[in-house]
């Protein structure tokens, strides 16, 4: 009788199709400048090339691998491209990718300290090396009264601040009887979107989200959040929570943390901040005083996926109080019970989020500070910063454009100024249009002060002046193609 089939893949055939995808990705980032930066393809132009039923039976490794690269690769935006300075970065580096695989290969679900205490304690302790690594305040280590624990994005990190801030504000009976729409949250009209769907997964709901005016530089004005507090306090509403964000979206603002903190503490108000993106800067000394008031923090997030090289996703969140958040996201199932967990000595991290289950995401965290070191990750921040702040000088000196808001780190905000101003927004979308048909370089814009507004952020893990210098000289000639045709 022959021996019964069991469609596994051996270790033998792991191993040798594990080298071939690996040297796959390789070969991939070696020559991804030759791919169009944004895909090209048509809406359900990939799904029409797929076959139409799955296969029953198994096929060799080396025609998916082939399928990648067909089908595939025609559909991606090259995130990791040195030409990609659409959104804010995304970037991976070789350590964080080799970091992620190990975590797959192990297979760990690390949603209590007793399915894989590496996978707990490794997490509390890099994200308590990067307290000191970011000059964080240390009420947010684990020794102290707080701690850290890694989410997948900014957005579930301001969610779980926003529920912990809820339950504080009602004394813990919110999650019990539900919210009674008095609760009332605070941002800027340039915070992340993420604010407005926590808001509505919380349960207190779009309309008691107040969105704060900006100063000229689109930061928050603590005199209006003020103002504000102090009219729905007399309104009989309950205030209960602010964010405040180090580097916005749009433009890379820098609101006030100090004073709105004061605002918060005298109010008594939970207090948000978020570091998505211009976080990682805080590695360098010199930037630190973009964040100054951060000490008032109830709660502070950046994304290591976003400009630190770890592949995505990884969002660092920490909480200076500790029990608030565990006693606003713990559940005790009889299936959890365990000695680790009753004797209280350990963390259980599936407390201090929104989902049970989790992934051992420090692992390539660890591989990349590890790999890179302070000392190679900052050379890289401010190599980044030097080279969007030298697009910013070029923008200056040409009568073209002009900055449409501060460049403090990696960022710059640029418009053509051709047109009269009917037409200067269309101008500066089919500035952007053209550039991203050609596949030389992708940019997304936004709108500032009413003005469609073009974005570039430098922040790709192996974007070089190079890089940035031919995008200045793309960028110039197709605002002369577009100018014309106006």
């Amino acid at each position: 009788m022959s021996e019964e089939k069991s469609f596994h893949m051996t270790s033998d055939e792991f191993r040798r199709y594990g080298h071939a995808a690996v040297d796959w990705i390789a070969d991939y980032h070696s020559r991804i400048e030759s791919f169009p930066v944004l895909s090209q393809v048509k809406p359900g132009e990939i799904r029409a090339a797929l076959p139409k039923n799955p296969p029953a039976q198994g096929e060799p490794f080396e025609w998916l691998l082939k399928d990648v690269e067909r089908l595939i690769l025609p559909g991606v935006t090259h995130w990791q491209s040195p030409n990609f300075f659409a959104y804010f970065p995304c970037n991976a580096s070789g350590p964080g990718i080799l970091g992620d695989l190990v975590s797959s290969g192990l297979g760990v679900q690390g949603m209590l300290w007793s399915t894989s205490p590496a996978c707990t304690e490794l997490e509390t302790h890099v994200m308590d090396w990067l307290v000191g690594m970011l000059g964080l305040p240390e009420k947010f280590l684990s020794s102290k009264s707080g701690g850290g624990v890694i989410q997948d994005t900014a957005s579930s990190a301001a969610l779980c601040a926003l529920l912990a801030a809820r339950e504080r504000a009602t004394n813990y009976s919110s999650n019990k009887k539900g919210c009674n729409g008095r609760l009332v949250a605070y941002a800027s009209t340039q915070t992340h979107s993420s604010l407005e769907k926590a808001a509505m997964i919380a349960g207190i709901g779009t309309e008691n989200l107040r969105l704060i005016d900006v100063d000229d530089n689109f930061a928050m004005r603590p005199d209006a959040l003020a103002r504000q507090i102090e009219a729905d306090q007399r309104a009989g509403l309950t205030p209960c929570f602010v964010c405040a964000t180090v580097g916005t979206t749009s433009s890379n603002a820098m609101d006030p943390i100090a004073a709105i903190g004061e605002v918060c503490q005298r109010h008594n108000l939970w207090l948000h901040v978020d570091a998505a993106m211009s976080g990682t800067a805080m590695l360098c000394p010199e930037f630190r005083h973009l964040q100054n008031g951060v000490e008032l923090a109830d709660s502070y997030n950046f994304n290591p996926h976003k400009w630190m090289f770890t592949n995505f996703d990884c969002n660092c969140f920490w909480v200076a109080d500790r029990k608030a958040l565990i006693q606003t996201l713990s559940i005790l199932p009889e299936y959890l019970r365990n000695q680790a967990t009753e004797s209280g000595a350990v963390i259980d991290y599936r407390d201090w989020h929104i989902q049970l289950g989790r992934r051992f995401r420090s692992l390539k965290l660890w591989f990349v500070i590890r790999h890179y070191g302070v000392e190679g990750l900052r050379h890289h921040v401010r190599e980044h910063v030097r080279l969007a702040q030298e697009f910013a000088e070029w923008v200056r000196e040409d009568d073209r454009f002009e900055l449409a808001a501060l460049a403090p780190l990696n960022l710059v905000c640029f418009r053509h100024k051709g047109g009269d101003a009917a037409n200067q927004d269309a101008v500066n979308q089919s500035i952007m249009d053209r550039l991203n048909r050609s596949g030389d370089l992708f940019l997304t814009h936004t709108k500032l002060k009413g003005k469609l507004t073009l974005r570039l952020c430098v922040g790709q893990t192996n974007t070089q002046a190079r890089h940035v210098e031919r995008a200045w000289k793309r960028i110039r000639e197709e605002a002369e193609k577009a100018a014309a045709a106006a």
